[in-house]
C-alpha cells in the first residue's frame, strides 16, 4: 500500500512539473507578443520577475522528480520522505507558476478560453489528491527525524 502511495506522488509531482512548465510556455508567448506603452511586456520588470522565478522554480522541481523517480525502489516502500517532499513542492509549484502565468497575461489568464485558467484549477487539485500538503509536513518532519544526517 504504501509503495503504491510513493508512487502516486510521484506521478501529482510530475503532473504539476508539466503544469507548470505548460503555464511558463503560455506566460513567454503572452509576455513576448503582448505590448503596452511602446514596448513588450516582457520589457517590465514586475514581468521580468515572474518569469525568471517561475522558471528558476521550474527547473528545481524538475530535477528533484527527476532525481526521486530515479532514485525510487519500485518493490518496496520506504521512500517516503523524498516522494512526499518532491509532491509537496512540485505541486505547490505548479500552482505558483500557473498563478503567475494568470497575473502576467492579465484579464486573459483568467477566463476559460486561455489554458492558464484550467491549469491553475487543475494545479490547485493536485496539492489535495495523494495527500494533503500537511500530511505531508507531518509525514516528512517524522521521517527526518530518524535521519543521521542529511542526504
Amino acid at each position: 500500500m504504501m509503495r503504491n502511495l510513493e508512487i502516486e506522488r510521484v506521478v501529482l509531482a510530475a503532473m504539476g512539473v508539466g503544469i507548470a512548465r505548460r503555464s511558463l510556455e503560455a506566460m513567454n508567448a503572452y509576455a513576448t507578443d503582448r505590448r503596452a506603452f511602446g514596448a513588450s511586456l516582457r520589457d517590465f520588470g514586475q514581468i521580468q520577475r515572474h518569469i525568471a522565478e517561475s522558471y528558476s522554480e521550474y527547473m528545481a522541481g524538475k530535477t528533484y522528480l527527476y532525481q526521486t523517480a530515479l532514485g525510487l525502489d519500485l518493490d518496496a516502500a520506504g521512500n517516503r520522505l523524498d516522494t512526499d517532499g518532491v509532491k509537496l513542492y512540485c505541486t505547490t509549484m505548479g500552482k505558483n507558476v500557473a498563478d503567475r502565468a494568470i497575473q502576467v497575461m492579465g484579464g486573459y489568464g483568467y477566463m476559460g478560453e486561455y489554458a492558464v485558467e484550467r491549469l491553475w484549477r487543475d494545479a490547485k487539485l493536485l496539492e489535495i489528491g495523494g495527500g494533503t500538503l500537511e500530511s505531508h509536513h507531518k509525514n516528512m518532519v517524522r521521517d527526518m527525524s530518524q535521519l543521521d544526517a542529511m542526504p
